[in-house]
Order: C-alpha cells, then sequence, then structure tokens
C-alpha cells in the first residue's frame, strides 16, 4: 500500500527521543501504517496538544496528530448531523475562489483508500452525476480512512449502502459508499490507514467496487484532484481546492506550474470583468418607449448618440419603435 509519510524519520535511542519534549503523556497511540514492523514504544506530549511523538521500539519516531485535541474545533462542532449525509446549507458562490487545504505534513499522513485504476469517473454518468469515483474491489477487502479526521456519519442508505464519512481537519469530507460492512461509528476518531469498513456492492450497485468522494462543505469534486489511484500516491501535500472544480463538468486533468498560474490569472480576470458588468448593470438606465419616440429624440434626452442605443439593444437605426419596449440608453 503505497504511502504519502513524512520524511522526518531517524533512528535514535529511546532515551535520546525521551528528551525532545517533557515525558507528560505515557497514553500509546497505534501505528498509522497496516502492517508496519516497528510497534510503538510510547507516546510523547509537544507543546501543541494536538501534536504527538510517536517512539517506536526500532529506535526510529515521528510526529503524529491526536485528533481528539482537535474536538472543540468549530471544524467538528458546525453543521455537525451523523443522520444526513449533506449537513451544509453554504451556496458555490459564497465560497472562496480558492481553498487551501492542509491534506498530509509531517504530523498527518496518507493512505490511498484503494490503489486501482479508476473505472468509473466523475462527472455525468448516463445523464445522472455521477459525484465520485468507482473502485473496484472484492467483496470484504478492507477499506482504508485516506486522511486523519472524525466519523461523522456511518449509516445505511439506499442509494449508498452501507456508507461512512469522516471528516477532517481540513475541512475534507471523504465518503466510502457500498460497503458489505461498516466498521466504525459516528464520533469515532481515525487515523489514516485505519480500517473503516469492507468493500461490498449494497444500495444502488450494479457489482463490488468502492465510491469514492470527496467534498467540501457539501459540494463534491474529483477524487482525482487529490489522488493518484492508479501509483496510490498523494498529489499534493497542499491542495489549493478552486471554486470552479466543485462542478461536475470539472474533471481532473494534469496541469504545469505556468498553466496553473495562467489559469490563476484567467479567473482574476473573469472575476474582474464580472464585477465589472455588476457595476454597469448596476448604473445602467432605460426609457420606455412612447407615441411619437425616435431614436434622435431619445438619443439627445439622455445626452448620447443614435448609434450608442443602437448598440446597447441590438437594434439599427431603421428598427421600428413599439410602443411600451424598453431601451437601455446608458
Amino acid at each position: 500500500m503505497p504511502w504519502v509519510a513524512p520524511a522526518q524519520t531517524q533512528a535514535l535511542s529511546l532515551k535520546e527521543a525521551a528528551k525532545l519534549v517533557p515525558r507528560t503523556n505515557f497514553g500509546p497511540v497505534r501505528s498509522l501504517i497496516p502492517g508496519e514492523k516497528a510497534s510503538v514504544h510510547d507516546t510523547l506530549d509537544t507543546s501543541d496538544p494536538a501534536i504527538k511523538i510517536i517512539l517506536c521500539n526500532d529506535g526510529t519516531w515521528h510526529y503524529s496528530r491526536d485528533c481528539t485535541a482537535l474536538a472543540d474545533s468549530a471544524v467538528f462542532r458546525n453543521n455537525w448531523n451523523t443522520n444526513v449525509l449533506n449537513p451544509y446549507s453554504s451556496k458555490l458562490e459564497d465560497l472562496p475562489l480558492r481553498i487551501t487545504l492542509c491534506l498530509a505534513d509531517s504530523a498527518s499522513r496518507f493512505c490511498c483508500p484503494r490503489q486501482v485504476k479508476v473505472f468509473s469517473p466523475f462527472g455525468w454518468r448516463r445523464r445522472r452525476n455521477h459525484m465520485g469515483v468507482d473502485l473496484p474491489l472484492p467483496t470484504g477487502t478492507p477499506v482504508y480512512a485516506a486522511f486523519d479526521g472524525r466519523v461523522r456519519v456511518s449509516m445505511y442508505n439506499r442509494g449508498y449502502g452501507n456508507i461512512v464519512i469522516v471528516r477532517h481537519a481540513s475541512g475534507l469530507e471523504t465518503s466510502y459508499a457500498h460497503l458489505s460492512e461498516r466498521k466504525v461509528e459516528p464520533g469515532d476518531y481515525v487515523a489514516a490507514g485505519d480500517v473503516i469498513g469492507l468493500g461490498g456492492s449494497t444500495g444502488r450497485s450494479t457489482g463490488p467496487h468502492l465510491h469514492f468522494e470527496t467534498r467540501y462543505e457539501g459540494n463534491a469534486f474529483d477524487p482525482q484532484w487529490l489522488v493518484d489511484f492508479e501509483t496510490g500516491t498523494l498529489r499534493h501535500g497542499y491542495f489549493t481546492l478552486k471554486r470552479k472544480y466543485l462542478s461536475p463538468q470539472s474533471k481532473y486533468y494534469p496541469e504545469s506550474e505556468d498553466e496553473e498560474e495562467e489559469i490563476y490569472k484567467s479567473e482574476e480576470e473573469e472575476r474582474a470583468e464580472a464585477e465589472r458588468i455588476a457595476k454597469e448593470m448596476a448604473a445602467a438606465q432605460y426609457h420606455t418607449v412612447k407615441s411619437g419616440d425616435t431614436l434622435g429624440a431619445i438619443a439627445i434626452k439622455y445626452h448620447t448618440s443614435v448609434n450608442a442605443i443602437c448598440r446597447l439593444n441590438g437594434i439599427t437605426p431603421k428598427t421600428t419603435l413599439r410602443i411600451g419596449r424598453k431601451l437601455r440608453v446608458k
């Protein structure tokens, strides 16, 4: 199972490692990597209650994020509903143009839920919006949590079958559907690599597979922006989620840094143009045609020209003016 994991791992004695921080917490922490050879020896606090140092029996150590310390954060309080798949009511247009998500760093790891070629991608499918990717896997195959987080939903749904939804500290939510069995309950804290269920074909499904979704404030986007499922790797430790990605028409496509900058520029230009048009429309003036009105008379009244009025309304100087028609004059 390929991983994106901290490169900050070094061999040192347990005594040396214990001197790194005050030893006030003796609670054990499970390894985040299924089947790793080095077992956990001890857990040490740091100055940040949410960050722990994990000491292993082979003399190595790494940082780990303790999600339970984030329980009181707004991410795990606001819009928290364990019985509703999408508890958000925010409108897409109210979201920022760009949102930076911290997915994996020195204290947060990643596990590919299922390393395999995507056989049904994100987007429109048979006149329906397919909100995630389908990953083939035999019934009973373990399904892993992609990132550290807290289980918000673990329930049966007519369409999704057995589904688990995990919310992460970044505000991202990942969904795992059509499971044959759910291994977690709402409120459980999970680490990347924990088994949250077993693959299956429950709900509206034509065969065993994992339906995997990524959402931000209830809005789905193509998971392939984050994960290369064929190699099982995370594309970005930090990911800039663009509002335009939160659309069924926005599928993942590779892009270079230069292309990214051009896309960013074009988005800013589009926004500036939209703001300009909005201001222009707010300042627009209209005239309702009355009996006896001519384009020339209207132009004189509003201190403009016949050509300008024609351009704003898509007409010509020879167009017959109907009484009651509204003409834009400014």
